[in-house]
């Protein structure tokens, strides 16, 4: 067993939310709004974040807005200059991500696979080899990663989404591995079966009438955010089959260095 405690990180005070003009992303982020907290809210258009705003602005948070197109490096590179100007965050949340086409892997166009990596994998990445190196030099951050019950599942169709998803884990491993010692703590959050408009529209859910409540990804997005579950860097926690109460026990504990990660089974398993 190892210890995996923060030492000194204090609660994140400066938050880069991606994805934040809708669905679990803007509810993240209304959910971390509080006073002495600046949120710098993403998304695609500029306009889309009013609602997001004037929510967050109620609950005593500053907001600075800005539009950027996760499928463009250019894009990205633009909005981190302009970011950087106004002053880097201290805590990441990759709320963003794209279904794709729900299709055999054949079937998939190429297109379609190439935008939804581009999302839900190198917009993450491109994120953190800017502002993970300046998080480090002031003693730590944090990455919160909205991730999937995909990440770990196979699938016959939405090849795009699943490959998508496990890469974006595997991402989060290697941020925690080589940032930990450095202050870096990461977390991977499945939200489960939350009712949005994304979720809506997969053939999958189409007849499902049970979803997981958005409140208790909130609740533990905030606990991260707070410092509260610094310990569980490096592994993926689940809304609404973990609770917030043994997330907080597990995370004050310490767990092994092989919980929640990504493995493979055994032959018999």
């Amino acid at each position: 067993m190892t210890r995996q405690e923060s030492e000194g990180l204090a609660p994140a005070r400066r938050i880069l939310i991606t994805g934040a003009s809708r669905g679990v992303g803007k509810e993240l982020a209304i959910g971390l709004a509080a006073p002495g907290r600046t949120l710098v809210l993403l998304a695609t258009k500029l306009s889309n974040l009013d609602g997001t705003a004037t929510e967050c602005e109620i609950r005593g948070a500053q907001i600075i807005t800005l539009g950027c197109d996760l499928a463009k490096e250019s894009s990205i590179r633009e909005m981190l200059r302009i970011l950087l100007e106004e002053g880097a965050p201290d805590m990441v949340l990759n709320s963003a991500g794209v279904y794709g086409e729900e299709e055999l892997p054949w079937d998939t166009s190429l297109e379609d696979f190439q935008r939804t990596i581009a999302i839900n994998v190198e917009a993450p990445f491109q994120l953190a080899k800017t502002l993970v190196p300046i998080m480090l030099e002031r003693g730590g951050g944090r990455i919160l990663d909205l991730s999937a019950t995909a990440a770990s599942h196979d699938s016959a169709d939405a090849v795009s989404y699943y490959t998508s998803k496990t890469a974006l884990l595997r991402l989060a491993a290697s941020l925690h591995l080589a940032g930990y010692k450095h202050g870096l703590r990461v977390l991977s959050l499945n939200p489960g079966a939350v009712k949005t408009d994304m979720t809506a529209s997969m053939k999958r859910y189409r007849d499902r009438t049970e979803w997981v409540p958005l409140g208790e990804s909130v609740a533990i997005a905030q606990a991260f955010a707070a410092g509260e579950l610094d310990g569980l860097s490096g592994t993926q926690v689940r809304a609404g089959t973990d609770s917030l109460e043994k997330l907080r026990e597990l995370s004050a504990r310490g767990v092994s260095g092989r919980a929640r990660r990504l493995r493979l089974t055994g032959w018999d398993a």
